[in-house]
């Protein structure tokens, strides 16, 4: 079946009719793409995982993408990601509809993203992002669904990779921002400057470019505890890096050959040991287990595709306790790691996006079943969710899934 009229049809009609009587205009109609402004937008998904659309930019690659509290007043965390134009998209959500909020305009990529309550001159706590042109910013809640964009630091000739906020440094008053950059370096910029400004300072060189981190315990300045990080190098390194009143210390957790990615902390971490997980760019997961103060066993649970991407533990099972992880990379695919009672580690594609993936992060944003979601970018330059069908891992509650319509 074609959808060109016949020529001689054509010349005979009035211009009008010629123009919208076509077959062609009719299935332009029914072809325009769907809008996550206007409605939901499902994504095909398999082992019985939803996909969701939440933001399509076809020609710009989202780097880094998490939910957070951005407007209290709308309840439901906000979506937020970064891309390679320098942009912050703050994603509101509606009854199934995704509104974009736009904050700062670098032109270069951003990459570094956290949301914490830092300064104590805002109302609320704030985004801080950062990227290729290592200016750090801070995005704070204005009024009803807006946004400021404040440059609280410049660091000139460092790209920033990771940032980290909260009580991170004993030795300060207030709560910290740190960026780690490449040429690799640790930075901290706290709010105690003049005239409600920041003052950015170098803690540490660094030998690798962190690319991912963690924080596993806060500081506490009235006590002088100091403050446990964890990060994932570029140089191969996993590392323990404590920050106390005497300054910056570091230790190996587990070292390859091949650069390390993404970092991810399961949930069960503060009831039990500590657990972790960690990738390398030659397609291996990691998990490590802090056995006692300084002593990790470390073990590889999977071998994929290299160049994974983005990681994420959560609560993604039915059944309590089911120890999860999922990985995304170059290869396109989400992939469940599960591990069963025996020990052993199953992998299951759930997902699959048209183009590379670079994040993943396990979040809270469908209550109407008993697991996490995920939350994904990369690319493609679509940020995406996937969540477990209403009802599941709630078998008291009474749930429409919907499957007559």
């Amino acid at each position: 079946m074609t959808c060109q009229a016949p020529a001689f049809l054509i010349a005979c009609l009035p211009p009008v009719l010629a123009t919208v009587s076509t077959p062609c205009a009719a299935q332009a109609r029914t072809a325009q793409p769907q809008d996550p402004k206007q409605r939901e937008v499902e994504l095909p998904a398999t082992g019985g995982w939803h996909g969701r659309l939440l933001l399509d930019q076809p020609t710009i690659g989202v780097w880094t993408v998490g939910a957070f509290d951005v407007f209290p007043e709308y309840g439901t965390p906000e979506v937020v990601g970064v891309d390679d134009e320098g942009r912050v998209t703050i994603l509101v959500s509606y009854s199934g509809k995704w509104t974009p909020v736009r904050a700062v305009h670098e032109g270069e990529w951003l990459g570094g993203l956290t949301h914490a309550d830092v300064d104590p001159r805002v109302d609320g706590s704030e985004l801080y992002v950062g990227g290729e042109r290592g200016v750090l910013h801070m995005v704070a809640r204005r009024g009803h669904g807006l946004v400021d964009d404040h440059v609280i630091g410049t660091l000139p000739g460092h790209e920033i990779h990771t940032i980290l906020a909260g009580e991170l440094d004993p030795r300060t008053p207030s709560a910290d921002v740190l960026a780690f950059t490449r040429p690799g370096g640790l930075w901290r910029s706290t709010p105690t400057g003049e005239h409600g400004g920041f003052e950015t300072s170098r803690l540490a060189e660094l030998t690798g470019r962190v690319r991912d981190a963690l924080v596993l315990r806060e500081a506490d300045a009235a006590t002088g505890r100091s403050a446990v990080l964890v990060t994932a190098s570029r140089d191969g390194a996993i590392e323990r890096l404590e920050i106390g009143p005497n300054g910056l210390s570091s230790t190996t957790i587990h070292r390859t050959s091949v650069g390390r990615g993404r970092l991810a902390l399961a949930p069960e971490s503060d009831r039990g040991p500590t657990v972790i997980y960690s990738t390398g760019d030659d397609g291996t997961v990691w998990r490590h287990e802090e056995n006692g103060e300084g002593a990790w066993s470390t073990e590889v649970i999977y071998r994929g595709p290299e160049g994974p991407r983005g990681l994420a533990a959560g609560n993604f099972h039915a059944e309590p306790g089911v120890e999860s992880v999922a990985v995304f990379g170059y290869s396109r695919d989400v992939v469940l790691l599960s591990r069963s009672a025996t020990g052993s580690w199953n992998s299951e594609r759930i997902f699959r996006d048209r183009g590379k993936g670079h994040w993943l992060a396990a979040v809270e944003l469908d209550g109407r079943n008993g697991t996490h979601e995920l939350v994904g970018s990369g690319y493609a330059g679509r940020i995406f969710t996937l969540s477990r069908p209403v009802g599941y891992g709630l078998p008291s509650v009474a749930g429409d899934t919907g499957t007559d319509r």
